[in-house]
C-alpha cells in the first residue's frame, strides 16, 4: 500500500520512481552495478535478479517500481526511473554509497520530487538521505503475499540469514566466542582474556568503532606492486612481536607469583614497546596508499593521528612505568605533561597546513564532478574548520563533501 506524503496531483511536476536495494543484492547475485537508469535496464535487472534467486524481495521491488512508472506514465506524469543501491555491510558505507549514487542519478534526471519505493523498515532507514537532496511525494511499501503469515516469517529469516552481513551477527561472533574460550582454556590461561575480549568488542561496537576498523583493513594495499604493502607488512610483523613480548612478560610475572595489577602492567609494558614503531610503519604505509588514490588533503590528518597516538603512547607507557616503580609520580606529570605540549603542537602545525593548502587551491565557484565526469554542483563554500566543501547543486540544494575526498583540482575539482 502507499503511503503519501504530498498527493500526486500536479502532472507538470517532474517525477522520479526509485528504488533501493540497500545491501546490494543485484550486484551479489547478478554483478549489474548501481545505478540502474531507465524502463528497459531496470526490468533487465529485475529479470536477472529473479532469475538468481526467485525469493528475493529486492527483484520484487523493482517489478513494482516499473508497474509504478508505467502507471504515472499513462496518467500524464513527466517521470523517470531509477534504482540505486547499498553495500552488503550496510551501515554507513551503503549509506554512503547510496548518497553518491543518488547525486549520479539527479545529475542524470532533471527531476522534481520522487516516488520512493521500498520493501521494508531496512530501505525506510535511507529517508531521511533522499529528502535531504529531493522532495518525496510517496512511499510505496511492497509486501510479498503469502497463505500464512508464519511461512512468511519463516522464509524472510531463512533469506536474510544467506546474506554475508546477517550471517556473521548470527554465526560469526558466536563462533568467534566458542574459539576464545576454547583456546584460553587450552592454554590454562582461564575465563578472564576470553571476556577481556568480548568486552573490548562491545565497547568498540557501542561507540561505533568497528566500523572504521573495518574500513581501515578494507583500506590496506596487500598487493607486493604498491610500496606500501611493505609497511602494512612490517606494521603486522611488529604487532605479532608485540604479542609475544606483552605474554612472554605474562608467563614471567605469573611464574614469580606477582599481585594481577603488577602482571597487568608489566604486559601492557610488553605490548608498547614496538608499538611506536608498528604505528609508525601502519602510518607510512596508509600515506603511500593516499598518495596512490591521489588524495591530495587526506595525508594531512594522518599528523593529527600521529599527534594523538603520541600522547596515548607516552601516557600509557608511562602509567605503566610509575605503576610497576620504575618513575617516580613527579615524572610521571612531567612526561605526561610533555606529550600533551608535544601532541597539541604536532595536531596546530598540521591544522596550519591543511588550511593553507586548501586556500591555496582557491576551489570556490568551481565545477564539482565525480570520476565518471557526472556534475555535482558548484563549490559555493569551504568550511575550513570541518575541512568540507560546501557544493550547490543543479537544484539548489547544498550538499557537504569532506576534502580528504579530493583527488585533483584544476579549472574544476574532482572527487571520489
Amino acid at each position: 500500500m502507499a503511503r503519501g506524503k504530498a498527493s500526486l496531483k500536479d502532472k507538470n511536476e517532474r517525477l522520479l520512481v526509485l528504488a533501493i536495494d540497500i545491501d546490494n543484492d543485484l550486484f551479489r547475485k547478478t554483478k549489474i552495478s548501481g545505478p540502474v537508469l531507465g524502463r528497459v535496464q531496470n526490468l533487465n535487472a529485475a529479470n536477472q535478479l529473479m532469475l538468481a534467486d526467485p525469493e528475493d524481495t529486492d527483484g520484487n521491488t523493482m517489478f513494482q517500481a516499473v508497474k509504478l512508472y508505467d502507471d504515472l506514465k499513462k496518467e500524464g506524469y513527466s517521470v523517470n526511473l531509477a534504482t540505486i543501491t547499498g553495500t552488503e555491510t550496510e551501515g554507513y558505507d551503503a549509506d554512503r554509497e547510496i548518497s553518491r549514487q543518488l547525486e549520479l542519478v539527479l545529475t542524470n534526471y532533471k527531476v522534481d520530487a520522487c516516488v520512493f519505493v521500498t520493501d521494508g523498515a531496512s530501505d525506510n532507514r535511507v529517508l531521511p538521505i533522499v529528502e535531504s537532496r529531493i522532495k518525496i511525494n510517496s512511499v510505496k511499501l511492497v509486501k510479498i503475499k503469502q497463505a500464512e503469515q508464519l511461512e512468511n516469517t519463516y522464509f524472510v529469516i531463512l533469506e536474510k540469514l544467506k546474506e554475508p552481513h546477517y550471517a556473521r551477527i548470527v554465526f560469526g561472533i558466536p563462533a568467534i566466542l566458542l574459539l576464545l574460550f576454547a583456546a584460553s582454556l587450552t592454554l590454562g590461561l582461564g575465563l578472564l582474556l576470553p571476556i577481556a575480549l568480548i568486552g573490548i568488542y562491545l565497547v568498540m561496537k557501542g561507540f561505533g568503532l568497528e566500523d572504521m576498523l573495518i574500513n581501515s583493513f578494507r583500506g590496506f594495499g596487500f598487493s607486493i606492486e604498491r610500496i606500501s604493502f611493505v609497511f602494512y607488512l612490517s606494521s603486522i610483523i611488529f604487532f605479532l612481536a608485540n604479542i609475544l613480548i606483552a605474554f612472554g612478560n605474562y608467563t614471567t610475572q605469573v611464574a614469580l607469583g606477582s599481585d594481577s595489577i603488577t602482571t597487568a602492567a608489566y604486559t601492557v609494558e610488553g605490548f608498547l614497546i614496538l608499538f611506536p614503531v608498528m604505528l609508525i610503519l601502519y602510518l607510512l604505509g596508509r600515506m603511500f596508499e593516499a598518495k596512490n588514490s591521489r588524495y591530495i588533503f587526506r595525508n594531512f590528518k594522518y599528523g593529527t593521528y600521529v599527534a594523538s597516538a603520541i600522547i596515548l603512547w607516552v601516557l600509557s607507557y608511562a602509567f605503566v612505568a610509575w605503576v610497576i616503580g620504575q618513575i617516580y609520580f613527579g615524572q610521571l606529570l612531567g612526561y605526561a605533561g610533555a606529550a600533551i605540549i608535544i601532541g597539541i603542537a604536532m595536531s596546530l602545525t598540521t591544522h596550519f597546513l591543511r588550511i593553507k593548502a586548501i586556500r591555496t587551491k582557491r576551489m570556490k565557484d568551481k565545477v564539482v564532478v565525480n570520476e565518471l565526469g557526472a556534475m555535482i554542483g558548484k563549490v559555493s563554500g569551504i568550511d575550513i574548520k570541518r575541512g568540507s566543501l560546501i557544493i550547490n547543486t543543479s537544484f539548489g540544494n547544498p550538499v557537504r563533501y569532506s576534502v580528504d575526498r579530493i583527488v585533483d583540482v584544476s579549472n574544476k575539482v574532482v572527487i571520489k
